[in-house]
């Protein structure tokens, strides 16, 4: 072995083999006790394991909330008082804005219970119980069985466990696999469905920064949010009702005023999305090398197309805040992923930690020969994953019109199996999806999008997985046709004006769903999601349902090769717990960042007029007041957000991040850009999550919005007076 690298081999095994005090998992709250208390309290916490996570008693557990299903909130008040994210509830705020009663821009604070808005819809839902049931899910599965009978032996196993499970009413079971299938967990939840809107700065604090400073530290947007939980008389779930009342905890999280200095400990409580942490090299270079790229551009040329309209106009830019802020989020993560990917040698790194698992296993050993396997599959999947990220990228998520077609489709397949009455129901269903989609549509942006993303397609995906309606123009016309071609598809379909299209659904049934058929547009969409589901889809789920079989095999090797890690399970959404410390970082040469900023970086930052980076005139005043009352920190200044180690990933959104004795401290928001790669590999170098200070938040709705009201359910406290 060379020296460089074996250097390369001892720093690779040292990251993989140790869990530091950098930050690294997400660990499941049951398994606390036994696998990272000690470390937990080494590290300063001044709490136990129980008083995170426990059924016996009110826990922190208990205040945090599943907001939504896609993002995480927490209780701060003994009145069901909820903290999130602003791009959380952005959605919600943006349904209650207008022109005339603009939210996003505004804000909005009730100053009453009867003033919080409903949102239909949203829910909240609590983790009452966490149960491992792996021995009960996979008895009974052997080795030699098909990959198919050991499904059908583990589904049986759970449904049999779940009917021996006895829940209240109002409760509900979800099980979820852990590490690739080798353990499986229960959670026993209860979801409420009144959720109302309480408070939310103008976007201007909410959002500032928008798209320029989104995945960058150093930051400065105040991006929170509250609501309320309401339930009937009796405290449980109930539907949306005037006679609600608003949710009493079991716990809700004190406020500490006293801030953050580096070295802290910090914790982060929520419902991580996803994350493939135990991908073998050849994956990630796949990702690095292919897929990123890819999509990256993609995303590119849509936002620059919708950013060039909603600078041109106010109701553009409503309509189109919400889709943009979506589309842009993961553009600018995927560029830093592979940012930091590079830069920290994670595929170099992975690929000596699997020479030394081959290393280690016995020549008889049924896993010396896996990551040959992983290698000849993915080789395997490679073009079918590159024309899957374009089509998913294209007609999926940047070209609007495509979402109607799909909802057409389903009404063409209620019409078939069930007449009209399946025509009318689906219809009845989708009513309301159609005229939310419809007030945010504009025909002219979707049809230059579609005219730029099919010239990227058909120049980019090889000519067998090009539609029909696309190949004339690949084989015989220029650039400008692709934009001759969406004029005439955008002009000869109902699908573009939703008056148009509801007047046919009303139609009679079997009059609608000619004209539906015979629609070029539905034409189109139907033939390319044909030619995609045949020989893209089908082929691709076959080979990645092989993948996933044998990562499941090689995630338990590891865990039989090194027995002695603590090995931590990918995020799955479900509620984990990762923790770490105030910390700074450079990001490059010769550059360092503080793990705190403060309201001067918003007036440093501050364009009068610019829609990201313009400032009320209203904190521009306490600012130059220096008016921060008890919020501000010792140096006389007003922080507005910090960094820690802990491991975060999507889903993390709008998570608390607690202090050593229980407190919140800060409003999980982000990761700095160039850890972003820690969905695949952590690196206490460069991975950040990124808070808005607890202070800030109080400070906006105290002393910006006048909203004390507020303050006043809350429990603010000074734990390191003690």
């Amino acid at each position: 072995m060379s020296m460089k690298k074996s250097l390369l081999y001892t720093i690779c095994l040292s990251f993989i083999i140790n869990i530091s005090f950098a930050g690294e998992g997400m660990w499941i709250p049951l398994l606390l006790k036994s696998l990272n208390e000690a470390e937990m309290q080494q590290m300063g916490m001044k709490i136990s394991a129980e008083d995170i996570y426990s059924v016996n008693q009110g826990s922190l557990k208990d205040a945090i909330v599943h907001f939504g299903g896609f993002c995480t909130s927490e209780l701060i008040s003994g009145n069901g008082l909820l903290l999130t994210n602003h791009h959380c509830g952005y959605g919600q705020i943006q349904s209650h804005s207008s022109i005339d009663n603009n939210l996003l821009k505004n804000g909005f604070w009730a100053k009453d219970l009867a003033s919080e808005l409903p949102n239909p819809g949203l829910t909240a839902t609590f983790i009452d119980e966490i149960i491992d049931i792996s021995e009960a899910a996979l008895s009974g599965v052997a080795d030699e069985m098909s990959l198919k009978d050991r499904q059908s032996q583990i589904d049986k196993n759970i449904s049999e466990w779940k009917e021996k499970l006895v829940l209240k009413d109002y409760q509900d079971v979800r099980v979820r696999p852990f590490f690739h299938g080798n353990q499986y967990f229960a959670f026993v939840t209860t979801t409420y469905q009144d959720v109302r809107l309480v408070g939310t700065p103008p976007e201007s604090i909410g959002k500032f920064g928008s798209d320029t400073d989104n995945w960058v530290w150093p930051r400065h947007t105040g991006d929170f949010s509250l609501f309320r939980i309401y339930a009937g008389p009796d405290n449980l779930p109930a539907e949306y009702s005037e006679e609600n009342v608003p949710y009493q905890p079991k716990h809700f999280l004190p406020i500490s005023l006293d801030g953050v200095e580096a070295g802290d400990f910090t914790m982060v409580f929520g419902f991580p999305g996803r994350t493939q942490e135990y991908l073998p090299s050849v994956a990630v270079e796949q990702i690095v090398e292919v897929s990123n790229p890819a999509k990256i551009a993609i995303r590119e040329k849509a936002l620059s197309i919708v950013d060039k309209y909603m600078r041109q106009d106010e109701k553009t830019r409503i309509q189109y805040a919400s889709k943009f802020a979506r589309i842009a989020n993961y553009w600018k993560k995927w560029i830093g992923e592979s940012t930091g990917l590079k830069k920290t040698h994670a595929i170099d790194k992975k690929m000596a930690f699997e020479e030394e698992f081959v290393n280690a296993q016995a020549k008889d050993s049924p896993y010396r020969f896996i990551l040959d396997e992983f290698a000849d599959l993915y080789d395997e999947l490679a073009p079918y994953a590159y024309v899957r990220d374009y089509y998913s990228e294209v007609t999926g998520r940047n070209i609007e019109i495509m979402r109607i077609l799909n909802v057409a489709r389903r009404l063409l397949s209620s019409y078939e199996s069930s007449g009209a009455d399946g025509f009318n129901n689906y219809k009845n269903r989708v009513n309301s999806f159609l005229e939310n989609f419809y007030k945010n549509y504009n025909p002219e942006i979707d049809k230059e999008v579609f005219a730029a993303l099919t010239q990227m397609y058909v120049e980019n995906v090889h000519l067998d997985f090009v539609p029909k309606g696309l190949k004339v123009v690949a084989r015989d016309g220029k650039k400008d046709d692709f934009m001759d071609k969406a004029n005439r598809f955008y002009s000869n379909t109902i699908f573009v004006n939703g008056d148009r299209f509801m007047k046919v659904l009303e139609m009679d049934p079997a009059e609608a769903v000619e004209i539906i058929k015979n629609d070029p547009a539905f034409t189109l969409g139907m033939n390319w999601k044909k030619l995609y589901d045949e020989g893209v889809a089908l082929p691709y789920n076959e080979i990645k349902f092989s993948i996933d079989s044998l990562q499941r095999v090689y995630m338990a090797a590891l865990m039989e090769t090194f027995p002695d890690k603590r090995f931590y399970p990918d995020a799955n959404s479900t509620m984990r717990v990762t923790y770490g410390q105030v910390q700074g970082y450079e990001p490059v040469d010769a550059v360092a960042y503080y793990p705190v900023t403060y309201l001067d970086g918003v007036m440093e930052k501050f364009k009068p007029g610019d829609y990201e980076f313009d400032v009320e005139d209203r904190l521009v005043e306490l600012y130059e007041m220096k008016d921060y009352g008890q919020y501000a920190a010792k140096n006389g200044k007003l922080p507005v957000c910090f960094i820690a180690t802990n491991h975060t990933t999507g889903g993390n959104s709008g998570s608390p991040a607690i202090d050593a004795y229980g407190n919140l401290i800060g409003l999980n928001f982000d990761r700095a850009w160039e850890g972003t790669m820690s969905d695949y590999n952590y690196d206490s170098s460069i991975c950040r999550n990124i808070m808005v200070d607890a202070r800030y938040i109080l400070f906006v709705i105290d002393k910006y919005a006048g909203a004390g009201h507020l303050i006043k359910e809350m429990k603010l406290v000074h734990p390191k007076a003690n």
